[in-house]
């Protein structure tokens, strides 16, 4: 039998599939592999499996012994098992229920001038500080948080605290640090539940709080879980989509030129990071198999989207940005019944800063080069640390 594979992948190019994933993807669509803590577990490549495996509920986010469950990292929050065996479809479809209504098309649509807005008033400051800047610090670090503050009703003047608290709650390498962060995110849930219990606001956890039969457990553990999703992962592709454009300024005219290419563009950024190596993680619930490949009931299953998102048997030439093309078939944001809940408000956050950034910074380009930018390696999302430009 083939030794499993070591995760992660070595990755020198923040923009290319590791090498020894597109290796893989080449002999098949499963392969053994054991994760960075040392457990084994199945990682699936192919584009048709990941999707179709992302709405089969023969794979779940929870597991009967989760004490002895492999797990892909340290993170309390992601690195195992998650939710109740036993209850876990029921719970999912509550969750889904009572977040659902918070990203109607109607909310989303009130959002989008307000994102706008603050969008605008980043790229002011950046405009005043110079012709050059940290396109991180500058825009993709605050602009997520500034919209997801407002939308749930969290106070923007605590987003260093909160922010600390996600990136240790996904620290991938400390389970204590990882722990500790969560702990102190759900105490920070709490005490705004009961905030919003006595002055409540016109906001998400305010909301939460006026609907029959949720706790104020529930609803800090809602809450909190959007906070953390609502802008960690949001900054990523803001930083990495501003990346690729700059990394391709044939790609960058493009979208200068032609404005009405932006939500193409969105979707071919959120498509194209090379990403690969982990993806979602799941657990087999029951025996089954996967391309003729026999997964056991409790096994480690790596739906890969990042190197599904590279299945050249979807997109051609899957390594090679292209803002024209139709990459609205990207697993990026999952697919089927846990499709991920905020993706309009990351599209609508995504369109609205790169067509300001289009239209404002025409000659905006990459002050360093890509071998020297640093990415951030002990944390689930990863991203750029810094992303420095000028104009």
């Amino acid at each position: 039998m083939v030794a499993p594979v070591q995760l992660p992948f070595e990755q020198s190019d923040p923009l290319r599939v590791a090498p020894l994933l597109r290796e893989l993807q080449f002999r098949g669509p499963v392969h053994r592999v054991r994760t960075a803590v040392g457990d084994e577990a199945w990682l699936v490549t192919g584009h048709a499996d990941v999707r179709r495996l992302l709405d089969d509920d023969r794979l779940g986010r929870s597991h009967p012994a989760p004490e002895t469950a492999a797990r892909t990292g340290e993170s309390a929050l992601f690195g195992g098992p998650l939710g109740d065996f036993g209850t876990e479809q029921a719970d999912h479809a509550r969750m889904r229920s009572l977040l659902r209504p918070h990203f109607s098309p109607r909310h989303m649509k009130a959002l989008r001038s307000r994102v706008e807005v603050l969008t605008a008033g980043l790229l002011d400051e950046m405009v005043e500080h110079g012709s050059s800047a940290d396109l991180h610090a500058a825009v993709a670090l605050p602009l997520p948080i500034l919209v997801i503050c407002e939308l749930l009703g969290v106070p923007y003047e605590d987003r260093d605290r909160f922010r600390a608290w996600t990136a240790d709650a996904a620290n991938t390498r400390d389970r204590a640090r990882s722990e500790q962060g969560l702990g102190e995110l759900f105490g920070y849930g709490l005490r705004l539940v009961a905030r919003k219990r006595t002055d409540p606001g016109d906001d998400v956890i305010s909301r939460l709080c006026s609907t029959d039969g949720v706790s104020d457990a529930e609803a800090a553990g809602l809450s909190m879980a959007l906070l953390f999703a609502g802008h960690e992962t949001t900054v990523v592709q803001i930083g990495l989509g501003a990346l690729l454009l700059l990394a391709n300024p044939e790609q960058w005219q493009a979208l200068v030129d032609r404005p009405d290419l932006v939500p193409g563009a969105v979707e071919e950024i959120l498509r194209a990071p090379g990403r690969g190596g982990g993806g979602i993680p799941r657990y087999a619930r029951t025996d089954l198999e996967i391309e003729g490949v026999v997964i056991r009931a409790g096994d480690l299953v790596l739906l890969d989207n990042g190197a599904a998102n590279h299945d050249p048997a979807v997109f051609a030439e899957p390594d090679r940005l292209d803002i024209t093309r139709s990459a609205a078939a990207h697993l990026t944001f999952g697919h089927g019944a846990r499709y991920c809940i905020g993706a309009p408000l990351a599209r609508i956050e995504l369109q609205v800063v790169f067509s300001q950034l289009a239209r404002r910074f025409p000659t905006l380009e990459l002050a360093v080069g890509v071998e020297e930018l640093r990415t951030r390696r002990d944390v689930l999302t990863g991203g750029v640390v810094e992303l420095p430009v000028r104009w």
